[in-house]
């Protein structure tokens, strides 16, 4: 954690309002990611992201410095947007940005950019077969790399369910996505074939 944090987050504590607003400013960004990853609908997730900071400033007591700020306050965006998923009860919509902040500007090409709109249609649907709580525990481990232990603490679960559970979603995404390649070969195969056979 660097210096201004350390003295934000103390002057937080101490009910500094404008303290918390440079916490807010730092995290708005990450804590939005992980809203709009969650809920895949930008209002939903502005929504989120509002909560989430009004949640963290009534809570502010309940932080332990011996903890990191950022697994707090992500834990408390991943448990509201779990809710949320619950309460509308829809299929989750997944994230539309798998590779956002990978590549700087460079010249057009058009064939990569079909390509990675394909790979990322792909793990939206990968994504929605997934349980709310199983799909937090992913997006946690391969999109802001938590630890096994950060993700147990922000899903109150035990870091050998949040194993089991990230081994069992790795397994239902790799069969999901051999039986989505074999579907797309056969039409594939199909569209070759003369009309002859």
């Amino acid at each position: 954690m660097s210096n201004p944090e350390t003295e934000w987050l103390q002057r937080s504590l101490q009910g500094d309002e404008e303290a918390f607003a440079s916490l807010v400013e730092r995290y708005q960004n990450p804590v939005f990611n992980l809203c709009y990853r969650m809920l895949g609908d930008e209002f939903e997730a502005e929504d989120a992201a509002q909560e989430t900071f009004w949640r963290a400033y009534q809570h502010i007591q309940r932080y332990d410095p011996q903890r990191s700020f950022a697994t707090w306050l992500l834990s408390i965006a991943a448990h509201y947007c779990i809710d949320q998923q619950r309460k509308r009860r829809a299929p989750i919509l997944a994230i539309d940005d798998l590779l956002e902040e990978t590549l700087p500007d460079q010249a057009p090409d058009p064939e990569r950019t079909a390509s990675q709109t394909e790979e990322q249609l792909a793990m939206r649907k990968l994504l929605e077969t997934l349980n709310a709580q199983d799909r937090s525990a992913i997006i946690l481990r391969y999109w802001y790399d938590f630890s096994e232990e950060e993700i147990a603490r922000a899903l109150n679960l035990s870091a050998s369910a949040v194993k089991s559970r990230l081994f069992r979603s790795r397994q239902a995404l790799a069969r999901q996505f051999m039986a989505d390649a074999a579907r797309a070969a056969g039409k594939e195969r199909k569209q070759d074939e003369s009309p002859a056979f």
